[in-house]
């Protein structure tokens, strides 16, 4: 069994923006874009992390251990574990 597609005529073509399937490869883009975004903020946030003094690195680790060990207790509430 064969299935033939018939194309519209010139005059129905579909704009460039209107394609069916069109919105995956915008998403897929937007996404492709935050992703390389957060990469740069990352790496900026380990130069910046990497050239403070031994003992901001170490307050800033204790807080973030704090912080971490605050919404793990958190989320054991939520879910009685």
């Amino acid at each position: 069994m064969t299935e033939t597609y018939r194309t519209p005529p010139a005059e129905q073509q579909w704009p460039a923006d209107d394609r069916p399937g069109n919105d995956v490869s915008n998403e897929a883009g937007k996404a492709l874009l935050v992703g390389v975004l957060g990469g740069l903020v990352a790496a900026a946030g380990y130069l910046v992390f990497q050239r403070l003094p031994e003992d901001q690195k170490g307050r800033l680790q204790s807080q973030a251990k704090q912080l971490l060990q605050e919404r793990i207790g958190e989320i054991r509430r939520n879910f009685n574990v």
